[in-house]
């Protein structure tokens, strides 16, 4: 596992996408497994930074994002499709057919979870996960105690994990409580994966993360049984593993 620690939050926003922008330019096609919130948010805008200033090509991007909510259907503004439409995708001029994202609308959740699984499973893989860690150790919507052969499925949302996502909408009343996501044996199937932490309130995450058991209790630490994973992360997110982990 590959530690990298920087400053802050902008300088984990530009490490990260110069390491995504390595594998852009570096291969003929690229697929990219994508996550959505707050931690991915500056490596987002340092992309599309890079595609005005440079003209970067995603042409020969395929991505797959982690998840969706169940209820909210691709044009609600509130949706991770939206949300990916406007901080990634039409910035960049990633054609649109090229992109994956769970459908949270579909009549059949189910088949809709196995259909995703399959269309991950008939690439091989993702060729770069990237992944932000909940305070709880979540990846994904995997919540503490999911299993680690868990494929893609339906989550009952945490109160925590509630709680953390009512700011991005603006009738919490109306936010969904319900996901579906990558399980983890999904997210494990990535040829290589980047998870990002920034400030001091995943500090106990990254600690159990990378100084204590893997376990389904910490849903990231069965990152450990992967052997290509690139952790970027402040000093403050590291500030329990420098002091005690050591």
């Amino acid at each position: 596992m590959n530690i990298i620690e920087v400053a802050n939050y902008e300088e984990m926003s530009r490490a990260s996408a110069d390491f995504i922008l390595k594998k852009i330019k570096g291969s003929e096609k690229v697929t990219l497994g994508l996550a959505t919130g707050g931690t991915p948010l500056g490596t987002y805008q340092e992309l599309v930074k890079d595609h005005k200033e440079n003209e970067t090509s995603y042409d020969h991007v395929h991505t797959y994002n982690l998840d969706e909510y169940v209820g909210l259907t691709p044009d609600d503004q509130e949706s991770y499709h939206a949300y990916m439409c406007e901080h990634l995708f039409h910035p960049v001029n990633l054609p649109l057919e090229q992109t994956n994202i769970p459908n949270g609308a579909a009549p059949e959740l189910l088949q809709e979870c196995l259909r995703y699984d399959m269309l991950i499973e008939s690439i091989g893989g993702v060729d770069l996960q990237l992944l932000g860690i909940g305070e709880n150790g979540h990846i994904g919507f995997n919540e503490p105690g999911t299993l680690f052969s868990t494929s893609t499925h339906v989550v009952d949302l945490t109160p925590s994990t509630l709680e953390a996502n009512a700011k991005y909408f603006k009738d919490p009343s109306k936010q969904p409580t319900q996901a579906i996501t990558m399980g983890i044996a999904t997210i494990l199937k990535s040829k290589e994966i980047l998870l990002l932490a920034s400030g001091e309130r995943k500090q106990e995450a990254l600690f159990h993360l990378l100084r204590g058991e893997v376990t389904e209790s910490v849903p990231a630490s069965a990152l450990n049984m992967h052997d290509r994973v690139t952790i970027i992360a402040d000093s403050q997110a590291l500030k329990l593993v420098n002091s005690l982990g050591k």
